[in-house]
């Protein structure tokens, strides 16, 4: 028998714990999210997903078995109407956005209909807001700030953002950030105060301004230059925009037919836009409907539909820093047809990426990326418990607490304090949590909590 010493020992139990992790999220394949295929009663379009801190499913949709747009909730185990029956709107519902208060108390939804429609959900029923424009409205996107301030983004005006104050929209900036009509409208807001939305005018381009900017605050060109070139096709949203916990601005599009519409994924260094990974990637050519999602230690995904070969099938792209390349994940498709709106977000609670698309009905599928993280190597370290907890999570280790942050599931700074040894999380509703642990070493180190 050969002796292994209690440092070798414990070694091998985490390469073998690593291992076993990264068998099974390769065993692992994309599963159905309630007992049926399809959550619509028919054909559906125009999807937007929303996971909030409790772990909780929303998706929106345009549907077409009563001609209004739709709201479904996942609770965990089944879907159901939210408000309690299909169609919350008054008519067609096409273009749309859904967005979540930090708390996840609120749910927000846009729709094109009479001029730019907004509404929420709040309790147990839909209230309508005033309209945020009486112009129609293609594209359109909203977020809610960390102080709990609803943004919306339309492609009315050649590009307006609004804020919703004291119960009326105010203009946030100068109008006509695109300098023309804009395709694709996205938005994300940080915890830096920021706001930023993205568009495809000649090019992919983000800008940013400050969440309390006045009507006559211009709007800023991030890095000064486009990300990249993309195709522009309408409804077929060749880019999207996702945002990280440290604020770092990540952005997915479909190169130009020249470079046979594959494609490519930049973030802002906070100078310039660079390449992540390889550019050009991609299983097929004409890749179209693209989402991507960013968990809150920095992990990359992105989802895409292949028009030209593959019948339209969409693929998950899953980042990977070592080799610095894009590779599939959970095989090279995930629908069985040709599936658009994609809409692809990350799970904290179960460590999963959830993903929505239209393929006749409106399907939701799951992936689960396993249980280990990045964090759980450094254990020795630093400790946290109990977790879960009902309020109270004590930090223990060898190296001293600077400071500690408490964010969401979406990066939204929740708390921030110097030197401490405690996080009270009990006024904090129910959910997933991130405490990030800054280190007098230099160090960070993040630990996801969760709250019974």
């Amino acid at each position: 028998m050969v002796k292994i010493s209690n440092f070798n020992f414990a070694k091998v139990l985490t390469t073998l714990g690593i291992l076993a992790n990264v068998i099974s999220v390769n065993a692992q394949q994309w599963e159905n999210v309630g007992s049926s295929a399809n959550i619509s009663a028919g054909t559906g379009s125009f999807n937007n997903l929303i996971i909030d801190a409790q772990g909780n499913y929303y998706v929106s949709y345009y549907d077409l078995s009563v001609s209004k747009g739709s709201v479904q909730k996942f609770n965990g185990t089944s879907w159901s109407h939210l408000g309690g029956s299909a169609g919350i709107t008054t008519g067609a519902a096409t273009y749309s956005s859904l967005a979540i208060n930090p708390s996840g108390s609120i749910l927000y939804y846009t729709n094109q209909g009479t001029g730019f429609e907004a509404r929420k959900f709040e309790g147990s029923a839909w209230s309508s807001l005033p309209s945020v424009s009486t112009s129609t409205t293609n594209y359109q996107a909203s977020a809610v700030s960390p102080t709990n301030v609803l943004f919306a983004y339309g492609s009315y005006g050649s590009g307006t953002v609004q804020r919703f104050v004291n119960g009326a929209w105010e203009q946030v900036g100068a109008a006509s950030i695109a300098g023309g009509v804009p395709y694709n409208a996205e938005m994300v807001i940080g915890t830096n105060g920021k706001v930023y939305v993205t568009h495809n005018v000649s090019g992919v381009k983000v800008y940013e301004n400050s969440q309390t900017a006045s009507a006559t605050d211009a709007w800023t060109l991030v890095g000064g230059t486009n990300v990249g070139t993309t195709f522009t096709e309408g409804t077929n949203a060749t880019s999207d925009i996702a945002i990280g916990s440290d604020n770092t601005l990540y952005v997915v599009y479909s190169s130009p037919s020249s470079n046979n519409r594959k494609l490519n994924v930049k973030k802002f260094n906070g100078t310039n836009w660079v390449q992540v990974g390889n550019a050009d990637f991609g299983i097929s050519n004409d890749l179209y409907n693209v989402s991507i999602a960013v968990t809150p230690a920095g992990k990359l995904y992105t989802v895409a539909s292949g028009w030209a070969i593959n019948s339209g099938k969409n693929t998950v792209y899953e980042y990977n820093s070592t080799t610095n390349t894009w590779v599939t994940l959970g095989g090279d498709f995930v629908s069985d047809g040709t599936a658009t709106y994609n809409d692809l977000q990350f799970d904290a609670a179960t460590n999963s990426l959830v993903l929505t698309y239209s393929q006749t009905g409106i399907k939701i599928k799951k992936f689960s990326l396993g249980s280990l993280s990045v964090n759980d190597i450094e254990k020795n370290e630093l400790n946290i418990y109990p977790n879960p907890t009902k309020g109270i999570v004590n930090i223990k280790g060898d190296s001293k607490v600077k400071s500690v942050e408490i964010t969401n599931t979406v990066g939204q700074v929740l708390s921030a304090k110097s030197d401490n040894q405690q996080v009270d999380l009990t006024s904090y509703p129910k959910g997933v949590y991130f405490v990030k642990i800054n280190l007098e070493n230099g160090k960070q180190i993040t630990k996801k909590v969760i709250k019974n």
